[in-house]
């Protein structure tokens, strides 16, 4: 556990975001493996890049409202910590527990049942539809422990403890490395064998972590039998959570939509799309992590009244989000192409990713800020105007933008789409930090004196 209403803002931030960044790194390094693997090594190679990569804004849809409910609860979990208030941190975080246990089920039934009719929505090619649906069910098969570890690393940073969950992201990324040799290269698996080292993998880091914990943490026990319901704190959860949700929700939608207009350019944009998107995440993944540390910063200095801390760590997140931003950037411009590379030996494929680098790249910084911006908002526990300029960005501006360049400018149109979203989030964002009104918010207010 780590306080954050003490110390110098920028310092703090950085060293409770470095350990969120790497082992988001780690996480990351699940896909990566799997489309290197996936690109290279199967007959049917850019299919199968291109199954992979549409089963990701799917299962984005399908979680992301118990994901935004998981963020709720780690607010909530950080502004009682900010209190000291120890009992109700005990109770949030049993709360949680409960929540993402029975979402799991629900969410792996609809998952499976539908999943032929999930992927008709998005116009997908015939030589892609077997074996996207046979990764994506075994994926959804082994959500519960996705859910569980994810609840696990949000209840931590909500503590101020980031660190423990990057051991186990370590481990799990290590394990399905290794499965992922021997389920595809050994055994000859196939896409069913990426999916099933990746849930192998989730499913041993989760009890892992399960048992560390039990035996070590003063706070989180997780015992089926010594769980308790607080009705109240759902609620709570309910609504800072559920618009953060929907939001990314919308996120997903929008990914989807996406998908639907790339899929009209046939499988060599889908492959190269899939893979570029992969590389984009790491580029913008150190925005999205500091940004995460920043929401929990805010959360606890407005819980321990302390807002002075707020802006000045703003501040500071932005500088180092924004110096980031700029060295990928020119990674992004300068070696686009030979990173391509690394996941597919298509020459068109590849120039096709490094068009889509070369101009969703340059742009990072913007992203940067928006993140940064919006970090803020969900820290005081605002998170219904931000998923209203989410909802503009995205489905106002993002899909609609690139469905008609495309029409102008081929597959280079859907790619300038997602600056210009980025831009017109980004100035929503700050007009709304200017007037205030997320500072009204805060779950735990100030006491007397």
């Amino acid at each position: 556990m780590k306080d954050l209403t003490k110390g110098k803002e920028w310092k703090v931030i950085l060293q409770f975001a470095v350990p969120m960044l790497i082992g988001n790194v780690f996480q990351q390094m699940y896909n990566v493996v799997d489309s290197i693997i996936v690109g290279n090594f199967m007959e049917n190679g850019k299919e199968a890049l291109g199954a992979v990569g549409a089963s990701f804004p799917i299962l984005f849809v399908l979680i992301s409202l118990i994901i935004g409910f998981a963020q709720g609860a780690a607010i909530i979990v950080a502004q009682f910590f900010g209190a000291k208030d120890f009992k109700k941190v005990k109770a949030a975080i049993d709360t949680l527990y409960i929540v993402l246990f029975f979402a799991s089920f629900v969410i792996t039934g609809f998952g499976i049942y539908f999943t032929e009719e999930i992927f008709g929505l998005i116009d997908m090619p015939a030589d892609m539809m077997e074996p996207a649906k046979e990764y994506f069910t075994i994926i959804m098969a082994g959500i519960i422990t996705m859910f569980g570890f994810n609840g696990t690393a949000a209840a931590l940073r909500g503590l101020g403890d980031s660190k423990t969950p990057l051991y186990f992201l370590i481990l799990s990324t290590v394990l399905n490395i290794i499965l992922d040799v021997v389920f595809v290269l050994v055994l000859k698996f196939g896409i069913s064998g990426v999916a099933y080292a990746t849930v192998i993998a989730q499913a041993v880091s989760f009890f892992a972590s399960i048992y560390y914990l039990n035996r070590t943490h003063k706070i989180i026990y997780i015992s089926m039998k010594s769980l308790t319901f607080d009705f109240d704190i759902f609620k709570q959860s309910l609504r800072i959570g559920l618009p953060s949700g929907l939001q990314q929700m919308f996120v997903a939608g929008g990914m989807m939509a996406l998908f639907k207009i790339v899929n009209g350019f046939g499988t060599d944009v889908i492959a190269a799309y899939s893979v570029a998107g992969r590389i984009d995440l790491f580029a913008l993944m150190p925005a999205m992590n500091f940004a995460a540390a920043l929401t929990t910063f805010v959360g606890q200095n407005l819980g321990a009244n302390k807002p002075e801390r707020v802006k000045r760590g703003l501040w500071a997140t932005w500088v180092m989000t924004s110096i980031i931003s700029v060295v990928f950037t020119i990674t992004a411009i300068l070696f686009g192409r030979p990173i391509m590379g690394i996941f597919t030996p298509e020459t068109h494929v590849i120039s096709i990713g490094a068009k889509y680098l070369l101009v969703v790249g340059v742009f990072y910084i913007t992203f940067s800020t928006m993140f940064s911006i919006n970090a803020v908002f969900r820290g005081a526990g605002d998170t219904l105007i931000p998923m209203f300029i989410t909802l503009f960005s995205l489905w106002i501006v993002r899909v609609p933008v690139s469905w008609y360049l495309s029409t102008v400018m081929g597959e280079v149109g859907i790619w300038w789409g997602i600056p210009i979203a980025w831009i017109s989030g980004m100035l929503l964002s700050f007009v709304y930090y200017l007037f205030g009104n997320w500072k009204t918010k805060v779950i735990v207010k100030p006491k007397p004196g």
